[in-house]
C-alpha cells in the first residue's frame, strides 16, 4: 500500500467508534421524538443497503447500476461512486471494501477502456483519474496509477491554454473554463505529485488553483463561481460540488484561509437550517453533496476544526440517516423529507447519504434500534 494515505480517513475500524461523540438528546427523548444520533453500525447498514440495491459484480469486474432495476451509472457518476467505496474503506479498513474497489476499477476499464480521449467532458476524465489514483494508493495495483497518469496528461494537454490567463476548459469545445474541471484537475495533479514525486504535477496543481482563485473565487464571500466563457463573462452560480473541490484543492496546497472561506460560505449561505441543498432527483446534481462532504470532512479532520464544523456535518449525517426508508434502508438526497416508499431510486440520488455516513464521525456509540443487515459485499500531509 502506498505510503501517501490520507491519514484523515485511513484510521481503521476502531476509529469510527473511538472518535464517536456520545450525545444525549434529552429534550428530544422527553418530547417523544426519536433520537437523531447515528452510529458506526448505522454507517455500515447504509453501505450494505446501497451495495445490495446498486452493486453488480461478475467475476472480478464490478459496477454500480443506474437505478435499482438496472442500467449502469454513467462515466463520471460511476467514478464518484467508486470514490465513495474508497472513502468507506479508508474509514474502516474493511478488506471487503478494498476488494470491491479493485473490482469496480476493473469494471470501469472493461466498460470505458484504458484511454478516455473519446470523452469530451474533461471533468469526467479528471474524476476518473482521481478514483484510479486513490485506488492505487489503497490497493497498490500499479496499473491503476498508470491509467490515471496517461489520462490526466492527455486531458491537461487538450484543456489548458493561455486564454483567460490559463485554466482548464470544461469540454473539448473549448468554450468555457469551469470550476467543475479545475477543482478536480488540481486534486488529481496533487495526487500524481504524491505518487510519482514529479514536481511538474505540483506546479500544475498550483497553477490551476491560482487560476481558479483569481477568476472564479470570490474572496469577500467564499463563493466559488461556476465558470466563465471565453469572453470573460462569469456565471456566478455556486454549488456544493464546486465549493467542495475548491476546499479539497486548497487543503492539499495548504491554503487554509481560502478553504475556510469556502467552507463558511457553504455552511452559512447555502444551507437551510444547516442542511445542505436538496438538489433535484434523477439528475446530474443530486450527488453534489457527496463531493462536498468528502473534501469538507477531510479538511475538518486535517486541521482539527471539529469545534467549528463537526456538529454541522453530523447534523447533515443525522438528517440523511433519519429520512431513510425502513423497507431497504436507502436514503435519498432530499434530507428534509422521508425517502419515498416504493420509488425506484437512482444510485446517484442516494450517494450523498452513503457518503456522509462514511466520512462524518458518528454522534453516538449505542445504536438507536438499527436494522440488522448483512454488510458484506458479493492523514495525508498538505502539499505546498
Amino acid at each position: 500500500m502506498n505510503s501517501h494515505h490520507w491519514s484523515s480517513y485511513a484510521t481503521g475500524v476502531s476509529s469510527r467508534t473511538g472518535s464517536s461523540l456520545v450525545i444525549m438528546f434529552a429534550g428530544l427523548l422527553n418530547s417523544g421524538v426519536p433520537a437523531l444520533a447515528f452510529t458506526a453500525n448505522d454507517a455500515d447498514t447504509m453501505f450494505g443497503a446501497f451495495s445490495s440495491a446498486f452493486y453488480s459484480q461478475n467475476g472480478t469486474n464490478g459496477y454500480f447500476k443506474d437505478t435499482q432495476i438496472g442500467g449502469r451509472a454513467d462515466f463520471w457518476k460511476q467514478a464518484e461512486e467508486i470514490e465513495c467505496v474508497i472513502d468507506a474503506y479508508e474509514c474502516t479498513s474493511n478488506a471487503a471494501y478494498k476488494d470491491m474497489v479493485v473490482c469496480l476499477l476493473n469494471g470501469f476499464v472493461k466498460n470505458n477502456g484504458n484511454n478516455w480521449a473519446s470523452n469530451i467532458y474533461n471533468d469526467d476524465c479528471m474524476w476518473a483519474s482521481i478514483a484510479f489514483l486513490r485506488g492505487y494508493q489503497d490497493t497498490g495495483e500499479e496499473r491503476f496509477k498508470a491509467i490515471a497518469r496517461e489520462n490526466f496528461d492527455l486531458v491537461y494537454d487538450r484543456s489548458w491554454d493561455s486564454t483567460l490567463g490559463g485554466g482548464l476548459y470544461w469540454t473539448t469545445a473549448n468554450s468555457t473554463k469551469n470550476a467543475c474541471v479545475n477543482g478536480p484537475g488540481g486534486i488529481a495533479a496533487c495526487l500524481l505529485y504524491q505518487i510519482y514525486g514529479d514536481i511538474n504535477y505540483l506546479a500544475r496543481a498550483r497553477e490551476i488553483f491560482n487560476w481558479e482563485r483569481a477568476h472564479l473565487f470570490i474572496a469577500g464571500t467564499g463563493a466559488v463561481c461556476d465558470g466563465m466563457n471565453t469572453n470573460g463573462k462569469v456565471n456566478p452560480w455556486a454549488s456544493t460540488y464546486n465549493q467542495g473541490t475548491f476546499i479539497g484543492l486548497a487543503n492539499f496546497l495548504d491554503e487554509t484561509n481560502d478553504a475556510m472561506l469556502a467552507a463558511n460560505f457553504t455552511k452559512d449561505q447555502m444551507t437551510h437550517s444547516g442542511i445542505l441543498p436538496s438538489y433535484g432527483l434523477a439528475g446530474n446534481n443530486s450527488g453534489f453533496n457527496a463531493i462536498f462532504l468528502r473534501w469538507m470532512a477531510k479538511f475538518n479532520k486535517d486541521h482539527g476544526l471539529q469545534n467549528t464544523y463537526q456538529k454541522w456535518l453530523q447534523k447533515n449525517a443525522e438528517a440523511a440517516w433519519n429520512v431513510r426508508r425502513t423497507s431497504d434502508d436507502l436514503s435519498w438526497c432530499q434530507w428534509h423529507k422521508p425517502t419515498q416508499a416504493g420509488k425506484n431510486l437512482y444510485s446517484w440520488d442516494c450517494i450523498a447519504s452513503l457518503e456522509v455516513l462514511q466520512v462524518v464521525p458518528p454522534t453516538s456509540i449505542v445504536s438507536q434500534a438499527p436494522a440488522i443487515r448483512n454488510t458484506s459485499v458479493t492523514q495525508t500531509p498538505s502539499i505546498k
